[in-house]
């Protein structure tokens, strides 16, 4: 006998955001950096997040509910990964990406059925203003939140890439639109051989600086200040494009993969790395909506898949190429000149 039909999934894909901005709205509030310290008992907890008595039970227990805080008795604790993760003190922690999440995509994303049918950015290119880009990097507190949340949604990817390429046969790299600098750190403290240079707009330094500084990697990284529309890119035997590509418009992501070609020397290798989207487009979900999100954020951006951005390199002149799973959503396409 067939089993019934169940709407299960349905109300719960659909009843999603209740979830979603539950914890954002704690990860905005500090509840796991608080608990951090150590467990706290509801009425200390709740009168120092200023929680109102009429929401903080409920916005307590959802927590718990939902798995991203325990409770014994009155007292209330991060699991072990909200303590790993969500902490803003530690090292792990990836709630940058998720504060902005909160701040900067929720709203847009309330729009994207008119996106999907004009085809047009929902962010503030829709009001009149500057684009993405060109918003974040006018205003240097919220430059500096983005690049941390590129940091949050790349780390694990980061690692994985330090470890999984074969670096013992290079010894330069270039990170093109570095960011932050967290690849280009991870790749420098796991492979002690290389010089790294992370490459951004001038904005960008004093905060790429500071990550490498505080990971002692300053002696084999540096910044180079520029603009890959204006420009070619430093020289390296290994260039690497962490969440860059799908930024842009096919015509783009051309002219940037030649311009990785351009700055390999024979046998160098070009990294591009994001949530490639798996080539028969049905598996990788995160991927598909990191495309729909570019709708929204960008004027021409999308996503791709291993296959697409293989083709293109072959275009560009790459001889051979390489799709490796690299964490998660998110895999590699390595193309060797």
């Amino acid at each position: 006998m067939n089993d019934p039909l169940n709407p299960e999934k349905i109300l719960q894909t659909g009843m999603a955001f209740w979830a979603s901005k539950t914890l954002l709205s704690a990860i905005e509030m500090g509840v796991f950096t608080e608990l951090a310290r150590r467990p706290e008992a509801f009425d200390s907890l709740s009168g120092r997040l200023g929680l109102h008595p009429r929401s903080a039970r409920d916005f307590l227990d959802t927590l718990v509910a939902l798995g991203f805080l325990e409770r014994k008795t009155d007292v209330y604790a991060n699991t072990p990964e909200t303590d790993a993760f969500l902490d803003r003190r530690k090292p792990g922690y990836i709630g940058g990406i998720l504060e902005m999440a909160n701040h900067r995509l929720y709203p847009f994303w309330g729009h994207l059925t008119e996106a999907l049918r004009t085809g047009l950015p929902q962010n503030e290119i829709k009001s009149g203003s500057g684009g993405l880009f060109e918003t974040l990097y006018a205003d240097p507190a919220r430059l500096k939140e983005f690049l941390g949340a590129m940091t949050g949604i790349s780390h694990g990817a980061n690692m994985a890439i330090a470890s999984a390429f074969p670096w013992q046969e290079y010894q330069t790299f270039v990170d093109v639109g570095t960011a932050q600098g967290d690849l280009a750190v991870q790749i420098a403290l796991r492979n002690p051989h290389l010089q790294g240079i992370g490459f951004d707009l001038p904005e960008v330094a004093p905060i790429f600086e500071e990550y490498a500084f505080t990971a002692g990697v300053t002696d084999r990284l540096t910044f180079q200040p520029g603009d890959f529309f204006k420009q070619g890119m430093p020289n390296a035997d290994v260039v690497l494009m962490g969440h860059i590509l799908h930024d842009w418009d096919l015509p783009s992501k051309k002219m940037l993969i030649k311009k990785a070609f351009d700055a390999l020397p024979v046998a160098g290798a070009l990294i591009v790395y994001e949530a490639i989207i798996d080539d028969d487009r049905s598996k990788n979900a995160f991927g598909l909506m990191m495309s729909l999100n570019m709708l929204i954020e960008t004027p021409g951006g999308f996503d791709y898949t291993g296959s697409d951005c293989a083709s293109w390199m072959k275009d560009a002149g790459f001889t051979s190429t390489r799709v490796e799973h690299l964490i998660g959503p998110d895999s590699m396409v390595i193309g060797i000149k």
